[in-house]
């Protein structure tokens, strides 16, 4: 885990090279100290269990009447009739079906202890980010989080997202603007690119190609 916070932290810092000393900035919490902290996620985890709990014994109870009814089949195989055998052997099977489709429905995927989870947990979850985002402020580029299973980056300050600087780079123009424009091109030295004036028939021009590399031999394929 260690390797990977180094690895993320490491990434971080090429990213954001050429961002005045100030601005470079990285910081980590750990949400999972953070949350064993708050008695609002203590109590929300306690009426996880007592939910968890109350439904996995009704489960329990069903699979336990379902033995002592196949148990019973058993002792009395021998005195049922074919019908008697057939007619027993479907409760038991409907009973069987049953029983899995509330262990589905309890703790499924997306299941009731699922969405009990999103209910009570989401909302303080919600809470412990903006309360980053906030710590974070404008001191901050990226917040990494060292408390899930894996290093995550929590937070991550939109004024150096460059995708839109890539995009035009390669000579394609954003449909959506996400903020880095001219201001965040000049601080890393990539003054915007002018657009070329648009034909008579309303087309634009192909993108100039950079005078840099123009007289370098082209690599071909193997």
């Amino acid at each position: 885990m260690k390797r990977t916070i180094l690895k993320s932290l490491a990434l971080a810092s090429l990213l954001i090279t050429g961002v005045p000393a100030l601005a470079q900035r990285i910081a980590f919490v750990n949400t999972r100290y953070i949350l064993d902290q708050m008695p609002e996620y203590e109590s929300a985890n306690k009426e996880l269990d007592r939910f968890s709990k109350q439904w996995q014994e009704e489960i329990d109870e069903r699979y336990l009447q379902i033995k002592r009814m196949r148990d019973a089949y058993n002792a009395e195989a021998i005195l049922l009739t074919e019908e008697m055998k057939r007619t027993r052997m479907d409760e038991i099977d409907r009973r069987e079906r049953e029983a899995r489709e509330m262990q589905k429905k309890r703790f499924g995927p997306n299941g009731d202890l699922f969405k009990k989870r999103t209910e009570l947990v989401q909302p303080i979850q919600d809470r412990v980010y903006n309360a980053v985002k906030e710590v974070a402020g404008t001191s901050y580029v990226a917040v990494f989080d060292l408390g899930g299973q894996a290093s995550n980056l929590l937070f991550a300050s939109e004024k150096y997202d460059k995708s839109d600087s890539v995009l035009r780079k390669l000579g394609i123009r954003p449909k959506q603007d996400k903020g880095s424009g001219s201001t965040q091109d000049e601080e890393f030295g990539e003054p915007p690119p002018e657009e070329s004036p648009a034909k008579p028939d309303g087309t634009q021009p192909p993108p100039v190609q950079p005078r840099d590399g123009g007289g370098k031999e082209q690599m071909q394929p193997k």
